[in-house]
């Protein structure tokens, strides 16, 4: 019998910016409800992977396909391809001038072509699941980071997207904020989302992930089931990254 279709497929990307090589023939397979962490440096290449995925960056060279669909196809239609993920940011990119609801609204409206109510029923059950019902009517400038950045968690989940990427969400986030996201996130794995997400949280990584994949120079150098990788790491660079990780912490 066969193995199921990954619902992601990198192969063999590549990505320079002015002749700087970022991404250098990467490979990454992510199944239906597998929660994939990738670690790193910065400037290893996790957020470019995100955006290559996310088609907000063309590749150079290789094939990013979601469900089997070749979607780094340059005839594809980006915006209607990118409908089918949700993409968080380090900073949480909410319309300043709209409610937490209005924020969330607007992909049901937009995209799928909700009436009004239809969509602000979707919202608030969307904000209900993030724990922010008594926030609907807050302005962002009125939330908290850790509010905002489950604001924008909850506006990927109304695009109903088959693939959750999710970059450094907690970086920007003062410490005592982190853990009200990370819970989050691990509600969302526990509920059997795909998630893809570059992360510096390492004893989050290790309770949640399925797979864990450690980017060095644009490579994936070493990936693996979390407790492997982060524990007991095959490669020389990555058992040097996580010594100066954990020392700098």
């Amino acid at each position: 019998m066969s193995a199921p279709q990954p619902v992601l497929s990198v192969r063999g990307v590549t990505k320079a910016y002015h002749d700087r090589p970022v991404l250098e023939g990467v490979d990454l397979d992510v199944a239906e409800h597998q929660v994939v962490v990738l670690i790193g440096a910065s400037g290893s290449g996790k957020s470019t992977l995100l955006r290559c995925v996310d088609l907000l960056e063309d590749v150079d060279e290789g094939q990013i396909l979601l469900d089997g669909r070749d979607i780094s196809d340059p005839r594809i239609d980006a915006d209607e391809a990118r409908q089918a993920m949700g993409m968080v940011f380090q900073s949480f990119n909410l319309f300043p001038h709209m409610t937490a609801l209005a924020n969330v609204a607007l992909a049901p409206r937009v995209v799928h072509g909700s009436s009004r109510r239809d969509a602000e029923d979707r919202g608030r059950e969307l904000l209900s699941r993030v724990a922010l019902s008594s926030h609907a009517d807050s302005y962002p400038d009125k939330l908290s980071g850790g509010q905002q950045q489950r604001v924008a968690i909850a506006r990927a989940l109304a695009y109903e997207p088959r693939l959750l990427l999710l970059d450094e969400i907690t970086s920007a986030l003062d410490p005592e904020l982190v853990g009200e996201v990370l819970t989050l996130v691990g509600e969302l794995a526990a509920a059997g989302r795909t998630i893809v997400m570059a992360t510096h949280e390492m004893a989050f990584a290790r309770e949640v992930a399925d797979t864990v994949c450690f980017l060095d120079g644009g490579r994936i150098v070493e990936s693996g089931p979390a407790a492997e990788v982060l524990t007991t790491p095959r490669e020389d660079r990555t058992r040097q990254f996580l010594q100066r990780f954990t020392a700098g912490r």
